[in-house]
């Protein structure tokens, strides 16, 4: 028997499960035992600290129920994004009606027992988390730091053209500067190529206690604004005292007109345009207004409005079990949902209304895409000797790094054309990915003039044309959560601008993997070019190379930091990374001509083991070095090796041992790090008792930090040290002390046998960084024998 959705009884058995959602997040807020209100309300059944949001949750288990009437009429492919901050029980409650929370946690069962374990896990020690985090069925997107929920849905929905994000915006989240910016994410959007997003703006108000901007907007100076900026907005309003009948009536029929639109969208383009030839289109959205704390307690002890204000944020009655005087609220709120309509005397679900969930993949809760994707599929990755430098000898030929990954990565596209993508902010070309733009094209849906826009195409691989790191982030950490793969790259020193958004995808990471229902996700890969030490315009502003210190404070298992040294080192690192998963891949990378060191073999062996010992460049084979140099990075490798080189011809009996780091983690202790090198390994590449100058591309602390468990403490470590300028490249090394003169410096004087007679090489080095200051500052640039240098090979 066919179903009308759109008959006032099915919207009556709507409302009943709305109201059953609701009940269900009262109850996780507050209670522990006696979840039915079967005896009268004790203490012991009360939480001893009830922690969590009310706020917005009753209009987004409205919209959530809502959803669940068009999934069913329309027979969608839809799942939903929490955009409001901490409303945790929505996800949660909902999972739990249509049975997906049980199926996923049996514990969890549908019953009066299985629902008083429901809500006393909730916010509570041992429990779930009080926002919509890995633990909870249907959620890609936690809501604890707001203003991604926009850009994580239209991630997932590229190249998934089937597939429907509905987001829910709060009108709160709508105030960060990253959700403000995501308005022009219908820009990037193919309705051929790429599903739809469907953004509902949950406008209640007021935030922790303030007012929303936008709820004090007119709904015609909204229109406008929204207009403005290419979306359709529908709006629907619900107060206090307007009937909930009415509401769900309204609300239907405008989901039923946005859902008619998207689909008439979309099959007008598939059925008469082409992927490379289609017309930006006025996607529809949805501000839904309703009062804060909608259906909750009225007034406050103090008889100051709780529903429609900021005081309905958090927790609206204070009512915990050290504190039951007015336990008869609390007994009355959740009494006016009706629960003995809603539930059998076992606590089970009354099965009309059981069966209003979607079935099976079609609730949100378990739609494939909210775990790991709906088809998800390693990456084709091709072959890095066919992309290889080839050279006769180490340190002669120059190549941009970049420009041959480049390469690599536009075959990469090649072979995956669905599944990968590249995200940034409008850098690529000056990060020198040329081949990946000229052949896969910049996704751009507004208009393209050929006189002035270069390599847009509607239905590209990159996404770059939109200035903000924000979004670039959020488009791809919702594309790698939904089972593709891809990489952001951006200025090193602008990455920091998103280092929030990569420790909240790692909380993901490392929560989701402690569910053992969660399938694997491919590897976040986030590329930092434009480097501190190889910038030459850009000034002070640009140099900050924290990244790598901000993530390797995180837990091991989910972070590899990588400094490759040269082109081929980056190819190797690119096949390693891509192929991972569960990990956030941070690769620090040169743009700029450098010479080339590794051959491919090399390389592969470097990123393989982390770091290696190179014999060309080292003088102690068989013997115990006077010293060991050591490297992690473009410039610093560069200038180790020139110091090297230096020293070589000047004491040719000294011995020389030069270390290359690509995997810097790889130095970590194994009582940090499994990955690490034992103390034995460590010991027989830096000894017990050498000295060691570290040329290291980040901020020192670090390298410190990772020698401080291990023998070997006599340690001269030559980073970043927050002394930038507008100057020349070399000249930033010379003003960190990480340039050749001065490291050469370094290992003389920390050699004892070298320290005296080495005393005129001292003064050599000093002399030539004065030449070096007074050239560069009359002529504007580097000394010729620093630019000209080439590696011509070691004494031994």
């Amino acid at each position: 028997m066919a179903v009308d959705y759109d008959s006032k009884e099915y919207l009556e058995l709507v409302d009943k499960y709305w109201r059953a959602a609701n009940y269900l997040s009262v109850g996780q807020l507050y209670l522990r035992k006696n979840p039915l209100l079967k005896e009268p309300l004790k203490a012991e059944d009360v939480k001893v600290k009830p922690i969590g949001h009310w706020g917005t949750i009753v209009s987004q288990n409205f919209i959530y129920a809502q959803l669940n009437r068009v999934i069913n009429k329309y027979d969608l492919n839809m799942f939903y994004i929490e955009g409001s901050g901490h409303g945790g029980q929505v996800m949660v409650s909902n999972s739990y009606l249509d049975g997906s929370y049980s199926d996923i946690y049996p514990n969890i069962t549908q019953d009066e027992a299985g629902m008083a374990k429901l809500f006393k896990q909730f916010s509570f020690p041992g429990g779930v988390a009080s926002h919509a985090a890995p633990e909870t069925p249907g959620s890609i997107h936690e809501g604890g730091e707001l203003g991604y929920s926009l850009s994580h849905g239209v991630g997932a929905i590229l190249d998934n053209p089937d597939v429907i994000a509905a987001v829910e915006i709060g009108d709160g989240e709508a105030e960060t500067g990253p959700l403000a910016t995501s308005w022009f994410s219908d820009k990037f959007i193919n309705p051929i190529t790429d599903g739809a997003v469907l953004p509902i703006i949950n406008m209640n108000g007021a935030k922790i206690s303030n007012p929303t901007i936008l709820s004090r907007i007119s709904d015609p100076e909204l229109t406008s604004y929204f207009s403005g900026m290419g979306w359709k907005p529908y709006f629907v309003e619900a107060d206090a005292e307007t009937d909930h009948l009415k509401v769900s009536e309204d609300f239907s029929k405008t989901l039923d007109t946005v859902i008619e639109e998207i689909k008439s969208i979309q099959k007008n383009a598939r059925e008469n345009e082409t992927p490379d030839n289609v017309k930006l289109p006025n996607w529809p959205m949805i501000i839904f207004r309703s009062p804060k704390g909608w259906t909750g307690p009225k007034k406050d002890l103090n008889g100051e409005p709780i529903e429609g204000s900021f005081r309905a944020h958090q927790i609206p009655i204070p009512v915990d079990a050290n504190d039951m005087d007015h336990a008869d609220i609390l007994v009355d709120w959740l009494k006016s949902y009706k629960p003995e309509e809603l539930f059998n005397d076992d606590g089970t679900l009354k099965p009309e209304l059981r069966e209003l969930a979607p079935k099976g993949d079609k609730r949100m809760s378990v739609n494939p895409i909210t775990n790991g994707g709906i088809a998800p599929k390693p990456l084709v990755l091709p072959d890095v000797n066919e992309f290889a430098v080839k050279f006769d000898k180490p340190g002669n030929e120059e190549r941009q790094d970049m420009v041959v990954w480049s390469d690599w990565l536009n075959e990469v596209a090649r072979l995956n054309p669905t599944n990968f993508r590249a995200f940034g902010p409008d850098e690529s070309k000056s990060n020198r990915l040329y081949s990946l733009i000229d052949d896969q094209k910049r996704q751009w849906l507004e208009d393209i003039h050929p006189t002035f826009d270069e390599n847009m195409a509607n239905s590209g691989r990159l996404i770059d044309s939109q200035l903000s790191e924000h979004q670039a982030e959020g488009w791809l950490e919702g594309y790698v959560l939904t089972g593709r793969h891809g990489f952001f790259a951006t200025y090193e020193s602008f990455g920091r601008v998103v280092d929030s958004m990569l420790t909240q995808h790692f909380k993901w990471l490392r929560k989701a993997s402690e569910q053992n229902w969660r399938n694997h996700y491919p590897s976040l890969n986030f590329v930092d070019t434009s480097t501190v030490f190889q910038q030459d315009h850009n000034g002070y502003t640009h140099q900050d190379p924290g990244m790598i210190t901000h993530l390797a404070e995180k837990k091991p298992e989910f972070i590899r930091e990588y400094l490759p040294a040269d082109a081929n080192t980056l190819l190797a690192v690119g096949n390693v990374a891509f192929a991972s998963e569960e990990k956030i891949n941070l690769i620090v990378t040169s743009k700029h001509p450098r010479l080339q060191w590794y051959s491919m073999e090399e390389a592969t062996n470097l990123v393989n083991n982390g770091l290696g010992y190179i014999d060309w460049a080292s003088t102690d084979q068989g013997q115990e070095p006077d010293v060991v140099f050591a490297a992690a990075g473009s410039e610093p490798n560069l200038e180790a090796l020139a110091a090297i080189s230096i020293l070589n011809k000047e004491f040719p009996d000294l011995k020389i041992r030069f270390i290359n780091v690509v995997d810097i983690l790889k130095l970590r202790s194994p009582k940090i790090d499994p990955r690490g090198l034992s103390d034995e390994e460590f010991d027989n590449l830096f000894t017990t008792d050498k000295p060691i100058v570290f040329a290291f591309h980040g901020y020192e602390d670090l390298i410190k930090d990772l020698f401080f468990d291990r023998h070997n403490h006599n340690l001269h470590v030559h980073g970043y040290r927050e002394n930038g300028d507008i100057t020349t490249p070399f000249d930033m090394r010379v003003l960190n002390k990480l340039d050749r003169f001065n490291l050469a410096k370094e290992a003389i004087q920390d050699v004892p046998e070298y320290s005296v007679k080495g005393s005129y090489f001292i003064q050599r080095m000093n002399d030539m960084l004065d030449k070096h200051t007074a050239y560069t500052h009359t002529e504007g640039t580097d000394l010729p024998e620093v630019t000209n240098w080439k590696w011509e090979g070691l004494n031994k």
